[in-house]
């Protein structure tokens, strides 16, 4: 990998974004079919209420994850675009090595919380004993594996296939070792470690590949410059900030239901939402992947374009979204019962009745995917954060008023949250593109 041929100094707005989400769908479409594969053996051979208690453990360790790690790939991507442009590795390699630091504090700071929720916290989601031990270790392996300082390194330099390739290590990995332990005897803590294992090793395959793009940049010459990069960065402490806040905010809304539902309706409740989530996120995941494609592009046509074509740009973007939220989730409506039974058997197709909310409100996340990206690159990233504030207050108060309901409740209130999150997000983004048409045409 030959550092001035690897990046791509032009680039092409929405054919260039349909290229990165033909790269991360690619990527994305394999991991699918592993993951349903895994799952669906990870639900029958464990059973409902180990299954449970599995999915407490994973996502108490993402809502970890969420908490300590700072999600620097925006970072680098909002900041390194202008760098990357020119070539300037000096100065992209002092950005990088911030953003490192920042990655490894987080990373210790979680394993100090996840410390103190397992140990002392463990039996409020009702989670075996046995388990808090490893669920401690486990929680500590993701939030080391997750640092994102180098998946934004790859995208920021248009490599997208590259992080396809790393990425595509969890799903194979996590299948192979399904059978493995199936064969084996199937317990909470064999899958716990093989998930763990694989996890660790596509983080270190990141740092590799970003290390082999850009070695002039991750020199060891640029570490310790964090006062001159913050100086010379204007505005990357409250970017920073404020990005740090929203994804919390998004974990939070995305894993919270599910804790919830653990807390309130008990282990086995919580194995019948997972798996029903599990097939709706697939949507939610179709809008991250789409919002990894987009953030770089605007990011650099904010530099590049008119407000004109920057707008349609914006604009064909959300539609091809809303259309795509439009049809998957009507295939989730239709199909998510026969699915249900598929991967998880009889026990999980009560499941059926959870989805339908769930996917709903999947679409309204994929129909304002370009939002956030948009806000983030016209400096008006905290507008996103204050909405998703919002959304998860809709959230809790609906979870609160719908818990009697059972997981359908807690169903119905994440749709909610995300509708709210939807019309505010839309009208926010139409009154910001508006002001900037306003003061190109006053110029």
């Amino acid at each position: 990998m030959e550092t001035d041929q690897t990046i791509r100094p032009q680039r092409g707005g929405m054919r260039q974004i349909l290229k990165n989400v033909a790269w991360l769908m690619g990527g994305k479409g394999f991991g699918a079919i592993c993951s349903i594969a895994y799952l669906a053996i990870l639900s029958r051979s464990l059973g409902l209420k180990d299954f449970g208690h599995f999915s407490l453990i994973f996502v108490t360790a993402l809502t970890l994850v969420a908490l300590a790690s700072f999600q620097t790939w925006q970072t680098v991507v909002k900041f390194g675009a202008e760098p990357v442009q020119q070539k300037d590795w000096a100065r992209f390699g002092k950005l990088i090595w911030l953003c490192s630091k920042i990655d490894v504090a987080g990373a210790i700071a979680g394993c100090v919380i996840a410390a103190i929720v397992f140990h002392g916290f463990g039996s409020m989601l009702e989670l075996n004993p046995r388990y808090i031990d490893v669920a401690f270790w486990f929680a500590c392996a993701m939030l080391w594996s997750r640092m994102t300082t180098p998946n934004g390194i790859v995208r920021v330099l248009d490599r997208f296939d590259l992080g396809i390739y790393v990425e595509a290590v969890v799903p194979a990995g996590r299948l192979l070792a399904s059978f493995v332990i199936v064969l084996a005897g199937a317990t909470v803590e064999r899958f716990l470690f093989a998930w763990a294992m694989f996890d660790l090793l596509a983080g270190a395959l990141y740092w590799i590949v970003a290390w082999r793009l850009v070695p002039e940049a991750m020199h060891r010459s640029h570490f310790g410059y964090a006062r001159d990069t913050l100086k010379d960065h204007r505005g990357l402490t409250q970017f920073f900030t404020v990005t740090y806040f929203s994804s919390t905010l998004d974990a939070l809304y995305k894993q919270g239901p599910l804790l919830a539902v653990g807390y309130f309706l008990g282990t086995s409740a919580a194995g019948l939402y997972r798996l029903a989530d599990q097939l709706a996120q697939g949507i939610g995941k179709l809008s991250g992947l789409l919002a990894r494609a987009i953030f770089p592009e605007f990011a650099v046509a904010r530099t590049t374009h008119s407000e004109q074509l920057f707008r349609k740009l914006v604009r064909q973007t959300t539609l091809i979204a809303a259309g795509g939220g439009a049809l998957v989730t009507a295939l989730a409506v239709l199909l998510g019962e026969p699915l249900l039974l598929l991967i998880g058997g009889e026990d999980y197709v009560g499941g059926a009745a959870v989805l339908i909310p769930l996917a709903i409100g999947a679409s309204f996340e994929l129909a304002s995917v370009a939002y956030e990206p948009m806000l983030y690159s016209t400096g008006r990233a905290i507008y996103s954060m204050l909405i998703r504030a919002l959304a998860v207050g809709v959230l809790t108060a609906g979870i609160l008023l719908l818990v009697h309901l059972g997981a359908v409740g807690v169903g119905i209130a994440v749709a909610a949250g995300l509708a709210v999150m939807w019309v505010v997000m839309s009208l926010t983004v139409w009154r910001v593109m508006t002001t900037l048409i306003r003061k190109e045409g006053a110029q």
